[in-house]
C-alpha cells in the first residue's frame, strides 16, 4: 500500500492505492456493506426489495413476499411466444421483410417499415418474459373465512435486506399477533430452475390463521417495455391453465401453461395443504399443519417453492437455500473488487457515492449477471435486451469475470445470425453485424433505429480485449477470433471510400448514439469514426497476437477514415450538421456523445485532446442537463477524470438529477421506466476508471477522485 500526501494549503488528506487482490483485504468489506442494508417501513409501489442469482430474482413489498403489490418473479429462461395473429402462419413470420434503403447506391435490406404491421407488431412483441408467478400471505379469521387485510393493518412494520448474506426479514402484527418472514433465493446460476425459501414465524400460524397464496398471471407481449407488474391476474381460465399435483403433505407441483409454452412451480417443506381458491382463477391458498405443543411459542413454517420450465426432483429444504445464499454473498463480496470512498474522505457526499457503489454491486448481481444478456429493467420488469456494453463491461474492471463469462458467449452464440443479417439479409460482402436491441436467439428487434445504430458494433472488441487482458493466453486469442474477425469484417466493408476525399466514410444511412439526428444525413459521426478507428486498432493486434495476417481491408479503413468533424475549435456531433446544433434542443437534448470521444474512448489517432475537452466543456454549457439520463453521468464523469477535473466528474456522479432510490434502484425519470439499469452498470465502470485508473494515467492515486477523498481499492482493473 501507499500513501500520497496532498496539500492544497488548508486541507491534508491521503488517498491510498491497494495492490491488486484477492485476499487478505485490508478494506473492512462486510461492514462497509453492511452499512447499507435498506430498509424500509412501507412498501415502494413502483421499486421492490430483491432476492436472486442474476438468472432469477423475486420482488418482494413490505412482507419480504408479494402479499399487496405483485412484482414480479422473473428470470433469464421464462419466456414465451404469443399465439400468432389471425391468419397469419409461422411461414408468413419467417418471410417477413422490412423497407430496401439505398447505402451509397446500393440496396440494404431492413426490419423496419414492412407492409405487414400486425406481423411487425408481433416480431416486436415477441419472445416475452414470463411473470412466473406471485407468492404472498393469507390471512383467515378464527372462522377459516379469508380476511380483506391491506398494508395499512399492519403494525410497526420494517423490512430489512442483508446485503451479505442475500435475504430478507420483514417483521410487523397484526391483530397484537407478531409475525416475521425470511426468505432468500437460490443463489447458484440455473438456466432451468430457481427456488425460493419461506421462513414463517408467527402464533398465527398454530391457530390457522396465517398461511400462503400462489396465483399465476396470464402473460403476453401487449404492455412489453412499459409495465411496472407483468401481467394479469384476473384472466379466465379459457386464456391459460393451471393443474395442481398433490404428491404428499410435503410437496405438491402446479403446471402453467400459456400459449403453448408450460412452466412448473413446485412447493416443498414442511407439511401443509394446498387447494385451489375457485375454478375460473388461478390462484392457489396453502395452509400449514401445525402441532401445537407450547402457545406461548411462536409456531414456525419453513416453504420451498421451485420455478422451472419442467418438474425437478429437487428436495432441497428452506435451510438448505438460506445457508446457499449466505454462502454465495459472502463469495461474491469478498472477492473480486471493492472500493471504499467512504472511510477517511472528508467530502460530505462520500456516504452517498458509496451508498450506491454497495447497492449497485448487489442488484447488479441479482439482475445482470445472467446467461444472457440482461435488459435494461434487469428483472424487475418487462423489456428487450439491449446495449449489452454498458449493462456488463463493469464485471470485466471489477474482475467478477465468473459472472461476466455467463453471457460473453453471446458474441459467438449469436455470430451465426449476425452473419445471416449482414451477408444474407443485407448483401454486405463479409462480416457480422450486431444487432442493437435482441431476444435470446440473437434475432434483432424490427425498427429503424434498431436496424441503423452503428455504435454497438466494436462493441465485442471491447470485451475480448479485457479478457485476454486477464487472460492472456492462446486459448482466448482462438476463442474470440472468430467474433473479431467477423466484426471487423463488417466494419471495413460498410466504411466507404469516398472517390472526392480519398477517405472511408460512415454513413449514410445511420444513427448517431444518442438516436436523434436525420439517418439519410448522417455522415461521418464523430464518435462512431473514433470507435470504429478504436476497434479496428484491437482487431489488428488480435491478428498479429494470433500470428495471423491482417486483412488489409482493415488496415485501409482504420488509416484512412475521415477525419473527425470541426467547427471552429471544437468537434461536431456529424460532418455537415447545422453549425448552430449547439443552440438547438434537437441535437443538445440526448446522449452527449461528443464527451466520449477523450473519457469512455482513449485518445485515438488524430484526436486533439486540447479540442476534446474544449468540445467537453461546451457540452457541459449547451446541453440541456435537465435531459441527461442514465448511463450519461457517468460517461460525463469519465470524462471529466481523463480530462484531469476530477472535483467535476465527482459532481457529475452525484448531480441531482442522477438519482437512485432507497433500495437503489437507478431511477430513469422522464425518458425511461424505473429501474434503468446501465445507469448502475456505467456507475461501476466510472468507479473503477476513476479508482485503478485508465492505460496511461498516473500511477500514484485514484487518478479520478479530488482532494478531500480517502480512497481504497481492491482487485480493481484499469480502464483501456
Amino acid at each position: 500500500m501507499t500513501d500520497r500526501w496532498i496539500s492544497d494549503g488548508l486541507l491534508i488528506v491521503t488517498v491510498k492505492c491497494i495492490p491488486n487482490s484477492n485476499s487478505n483485504s485490508q478494506i473492512d468489506r462486510q461492514g462497509l456493506v453492511s452499512l447499507y442494508n435498506p430498509i424500509r417501513t412501507s412498501s415502494n409501489p413502483t421499486t421492490p426489495i430483491q432476492i436472486g442469482n442474476g438468472n432469477f430474482a423475486f420482488g418482494t413489498d413490505i412482507t419480504s413476499l408479494q402479499t399487496f403489490l405483485p412484482f414480479n418473479t422473473l428470470s433469464s429462461w421464462g419466456w414465451k411466444n404469443d399465439s400468432l395473429p389471425p391468419n397469419v402462419t409461422q411461414s408468413d413470420i419467417s418471410a417477413y421483410e422490412g423497407v430496401s434503403w439505398l447505402n451509397h447506391g446500393r440496396p440494404v435490406q431492413y426490419d423496419f417499415n414492412g407492409n405487414n404491421k400486425e406481423i411487425e407488431q408481433w416480431l416486436i412483441s415477441n419472445p416475452n418474459r414470463v411473470n412466473l408467478g406471485r407468492i404472498g400471505l393469507v390471512f383467515l379469521d378464527d372462522k377459516n373465512g379469508v380476511m380483506n387485510v391491506t398494508e395499512e393493518d399492519l403494525k410497526n412494520p420494517r423490512q430489512i435486506l442483508d446485503l451479505w448474506s442475500g435475504t430478507i426479514t420483514s417483521t410487523f402484527s397484526i391483530q397484537n399477533t407478531s409475525i416475521t418472514i425470511k426468505v432468500a433465493s437460490s443463489s447458484s446460476s440455473s438456466s432451468t430452475t430457481n427456488t425460493i425459501a419461506i421462513h414463517l414465524k408467527s402464533n398465527l400460524l398454530s391457530k390457522h390463521q396465517l398461511g400462503l397464496f400462489l396465483d399465476f398471471p396470464w402473460c403476453d407481449g401487449t404492455s412489453k417495455f412499459n409495465a411496472p407488474f407483468v401481467g394479469s391476474f384476473d384472466n379466465f381460465q379459457t386464456n391459460h391453465t393451471t393443474t395442481l399435483q398433490t404428491l404428499s403433505p410435503f410437496r405438491n407441483i402446479i403446471q402453467h401453461t400459456l400459449d403453448s409454452t408450460t412452466f412448473v412451480t413446485t412447493l416443498n417443506g414442511d407439511a401443509h395443504t394446498i387447494q385451489r381458491n375457485d375454478l375460473i382463477n388461478h390462484k392457489y391458498t396453502v395452509l400449514p399443519h401445525i402441532q401445537v405443543t407450547n402457545t406461548n411459542h411462536d409456531s414456525q413454517w419453513t416453504l420451498t417453492v421451485t420455478f422451472g420450465k419442467s418438474t425437478t426432483d429437487q428436495t432441497l429444504q428452506a435451510k438448505d437455500i438460506f445457508k446457499e445464499s449466505e454462502k454465495v454473498w459472502e463469495d461474491y463480496w469478498s472477492n473480486g473488487g471493492f472500493v471504499d470512498v467512504l472511510t477517511g474522505s472528508t467530502d460530505t457526499r462520500a456516504n452517498e457515492l458509496q451508498r450506491r457503489i454497495i447497492l449497485s454491486r448487489y442488484l447488479m448481481r441479482v439482475n445482470e449477471a445472467g446467461d444472457t444478456p440482461p435488459q435494461e429493467s434487469g428483472l424487475v420488469n418487462n423489456g428487450w435486451v439491449q446495449m449489452y456494453f454498458w449493462h456488463s463491461a463493469h464485471w470485466a474492471l471489477w474482475n467478477n469475470w465468473d459472472l461476466l463469462l455467463r453471457s460473453s458467449s453471446i458474441y459467438n452464440r449469436f455470430l451465426p445470425t449476425s452473419i445471416s443479417r449482414s451477408q444474407i439479409q443485407q448483401g454486405w460482402p463479409s462480416g457480422a453485424r450486431w444487432p442493437k436491441m435482441t431476444d435470446p436467439s440473437g434475432r434483432s428487434s424490427p425498427g429503424q433505429i434498431n436496424n441503423l445504430l452503428l455504435w454497438q458494433q466494436p462493441h465485442p472488441l471491447i470485451f475480448a480485449e479485457y479478457e485476454y487482458r486477464s487472460f492472456p493466453t492462446r486459448e482466448t486469442l482462438e476463442k474470440w477470433e472468430n467474433v473479431v474477425r467477423e466484426t471487423a469484417d463488417w466494419m471495413a466493408a460498410f466504411a466507404w471510400f469516398n472517390e472526392s476525399t480519398k477517405v472511408y466514410d460512415l454513413g449514410p444511412p445511420a444513427y448517431v448514439v444518442s438516436e436523434d439526428t436525420s439517418p439519410n444525413v448522417t455522415q461521418n459521426p464523430a464518435f462512431e469514426l473514433a470507435y470504429w478507428k478504436f476497434g479496428l486498432g484491437i482487431a489488428e493486434k488480435w491478428m498479429d497476437a494470433l500470428g495471423k495476417n491482417v486483412p488489409q481491408s482493415w488496415i485501409d479503413v482504420k488509416n484512412n477514415l475521415a477525419p473527425l468533424p470541426v467547427d471552429n475549435g471544437t468537434y461536431m456531433v456529424y460532418e455537415g450538421i447545422e453549425k448552430n446544433f449547439w443552440d438547438d434542443p434537437a441535437y443538445t437534448s440526448d446522449h452527449p456523445a461528443l464527451v466520449g470521444l477523450h473519457g469512455w474512448l482513449p485518445p485515438t489517432d488524430g484526436l486533439d485532446l486540447a479540442m476534446a475537452k474544449a468540445t467537453a466543456e461546451k457540452v457541459w454549457t449547451h446541453w440541456n442537463r435537465t435531459e441527461f439520463w442514465g448511463w450519461d453521468f457517468p460517461m460525463l464523469a469519465m470524462s471529466a477524470a481523463r480530462n484531469g477535473e476530477p472535483d467535476r466528474a465527482i459532481d457529475w456522479l452525484l448531480d441531482p438529477l442522477f438519482q437512485f432510490d432507497d433500495a437503489g434502484m437507478p431511477i430513469g425519470g422522464t425518458r425511461v421506466p424505473t429501474p434503468y439499469f446501465p445507469g448502475s452498470g456505467s456507475l461501476l465502470l466510472a468507479i473503477a476508471m476513476m479508482t485503478a485508473g485508465w492505460d496511461g494515467s498516473k500511477e500514484e492515486k485514484a487518478p479520478g477522485f479530488p482532494d478531500g477523498w480517502n480512497v481504497t481499492f481492491e482487485n480493481i482493473n484499469k480502464l483501456l
